[in-house]
């Protein structure tokens, strides 16, 4: 099997968003400002440099950093400098100088823009008297603003962005783009609550006022007229039905005889499931294709940035489970080629579609969709298999599955230095395709999808570093984030499908082992999953668990529960301020007062 180049587009309305670099300078003429001139533009240059080289967005396209005409030495330089990000479609910004400045004509005052300000740590013209004195004067606005500052004193016109620095304007960079790509773009609901979970239900105020983003619905009739009227573009569909059965190897049939379906059922379903593909990606970014059918309305799409499928139960009771659109569409590939993952819920779980959101955008891989389904202690493995846990699953494991949108990324075939991994897709090549593909069954879906269709079925390669999330909006509170990172593991396969018969053969498994700390929820592994809020998790590759706690503090929503270590913390300056040696308390308490980020 061959696949084109990895496609890099951008399948929504509006510009990619972009870095704004903002130079600082001691604005007083006669000898101060002129001997600043070079290397404060220097040292922004240095850092557009660097963040270009560094970052991507997650559809793959480059990103640009726009540089303010002139140093800002005053409000007059600072109100030229908005407008030019405001026409330049800026969405998050960095200040940068190496000395001292006028703090409250120089700042940037957006209230909805993600900010920093970089001071560099010099002696000749200190840059962090100015930094300090600038997050004092966010602070007392009420302007949450990041604060980077090196370790190590440098030499002033030293161009060299010292380690640490670099770090913290990734971390902040990628976090702000994140805030500004989702800004403007909808969630779809394909129909509505799945069997009473209330993940699924559509909290508008939330989607508004902490992401900025609006709300579209579809009912699941749609998926109706559109597979009766052949609303979908036919070529593209003979070319998926070819690739589908080329590729996807059929999987066990655990029905009972009686409620097994013949094989030109199960034929019927692979035509149904692929144009239900094409049409649920059809909704939520549109389609040319449908203009030229006719269908000029259809063809817009909804500019949705994630979506989630009810299916259960009122669509899987009579038709086909939506398990294959999920599992292909979150992938990274399928039969276009190498392409950006689509974020698609199972269940409409919209809560977790936007956990899996955050992490696609500050990771650019696929997602994991999966069920929090069991904790098995050693003794609980011992008396059902016999077999004794060993290494990183000695203390347990959790058992995530799920029969929907569990990425084909998440097999852990993308191999990156002969080790399992989940990669950007462009760093995707046709061999980690195939091997994914290979390791992934389609097996018959169980008796209670009375409609049929299949569900994914694989066993992710251990040794991978995971990030488990989950956002849940709670009465009283708002949304809150709760994450655990560590690491999958591999099981003996006898007691591996031991444990997988007693809940469900056909899904896809993970058996992931957090990361254990003094905090009593992360004290061991049963901790963890007794203390988690939700059915449902977003499972990420690496441990970004620091990435997600900037995303959340740009967003103003609180961390109820995590296991980073708190050297790796990194939360607008003013947070402090809410209880340094508290920060969990403070985080709620920063949250709160300054309250989301578009009310």
């Amino acid at each position: 099997m061959s696949h084109n180049q990895p496609t890099f587009e951008h399948r929504l309305q509006g510009e990619m968003p972009k870095i704004g670099i903002r130079p600082i300078i001691d604005g007083r003429l006669g000898g101060i400002r002129e001997s600043l001139e070079a290397p404060t533009m220097k040292m922004a240059e240095a850092c557009a440099r660097f963040l270009s080289a560094n970052l991507r967005h997650s559809n793959g396209l480059p990103v640009e950093c726009v540089l303010a005409d002139t140093t800002i030495g005053g409000v007059a330089e600072a109100a030229r400098t908005a407008e030019k990000f405001r026409k330049a479609g800026v969405g998050v910004t960095i200040s940068v100088t190496p000395s001292w400045c006028y703090p409250l004509e120089t700042i940037d005052t957006d209230p909805q823009m993600p900010k920093a300000i970089w001071g560099f740590n010099g002696t000749e013209r200190p840059g962090a008297v100015y930094l300090a004195s600038a997050l004092a004067a966010h602070n007392q606005k009420g302007i949450p603003a990041f604060s980077i500052y090196g370790r190590d004193v440098q030499d002033i016109g030293d161009e060299t962005i010292p380690a640490d620095v670099q770090e913290k304007l990734l971390r902040f960079a990628k976090a702000g783009l994140a805030v500004a790509t989702m800004r403007g773009k909808s969630y779809l609901s394909l129909g509505g609550v799945s069997m009473g979970i209330a993940g699924c239900v559509v909290d508008e105020s939330f989607y508004q006022e902490y992401l900025g983003m609006r709300n579209e619905y579809v009912d699941m009739t749609e998926f109706v007229r559109r597979l009766e009227r052949g609303i979908y573009d036919h070529d593209e569909y003979a070319r998926a039905l070819a690739w589908t059965k080329a590729n996807c190897r059929p999987g066990e049939d655990v029905n009972p005889p009686e409620l097994k379906r013949t094989d030109a059922q199960k034929e019927k379903d692979w035509e149904t499931v692929v144009k239900m593909t094409l049409i649920a990606r059809d909704l939520m970014i549109g389609n040319p294709k449908l203009a030229e059918m006719g269908y000029g309305e259809e063809a817009m799409g909804h500019n949705a940035i994630a979506a989630g499928f009810q299916g259960q139960r009122a669509w899987t009771d009579h038709f086909p489970t939506g398990d294959f659109l999920e599992a292909i569409l979150s992938s990274s590939f399928d039969w276009n080629g190498i392409r950006e993952p689509f974020i698609m819920s199972t269940e409409n779980d919209n809560l977790n579609a936007i956990t899996m959101l955050f992490g696609h955008l500050l990771t650019d891989r696929a997602q994991i969709f999966a069920d929090v389904r069991t904790y098995w202690s050693p003794d609980a493995v011992k008396r059902v298999t016999g077999h004794t846990l060993e290494g990183a699953a000695a203390g347990g494991v959790i058992h995530l599955i799920n029969s929907g949108p569990a990425a084909l990324d998440g097999t852990g075939e993308q191999l990156t230095d002969g080790k399992p991994s989940m990669k950007p897709f462009w760093e995707i090549t046709d061999e980690d395709v195939e091997r994914c593909l290979a390791a992934t069954k389609w097996s018959p879906a169980v008796d209670f999808f009375r409609g049929g269709g299949f569900s994914t079925d694989y066993t992710t390669r251990g040794g991978m570093p995971m990030t488990m999330a989950r956002l849940n909006l709670i009465k009283g509170i708002g949304p809150v984030l709760q994450i655990a990172e560590g690491y999958s593991v591999e099981l003996p396969a006898e007691v591996h499908d031991a444990l997988d018969r007693r809940s469900n053969p056909t899904w896809p498994t993970t058996w992931f082992v957090p990361n254990l700390t003094n905090d009593p929820t992360f004290k061991d592994v049963y901790s963890v999953m007794n203390n988690w809020g939700s059915n449902h998790c977003a499972v990420s590759y690496g441990h970004v668990g620091a990435d997600l706690i900037t995303l959340a503090s740009m967003l103003r929503i609180p961390v109820c529960m995590h296991n980073v270590p708190s050297e790796r913390l990194f939360r607008p300056s003013a947070w402090t301020a809410f209880g340094a040696n508290e920060p969990t308390g403070a985080d709620y308490r920063a949250c709160a007062a300054y309250g989301p980020l578009y009310k």
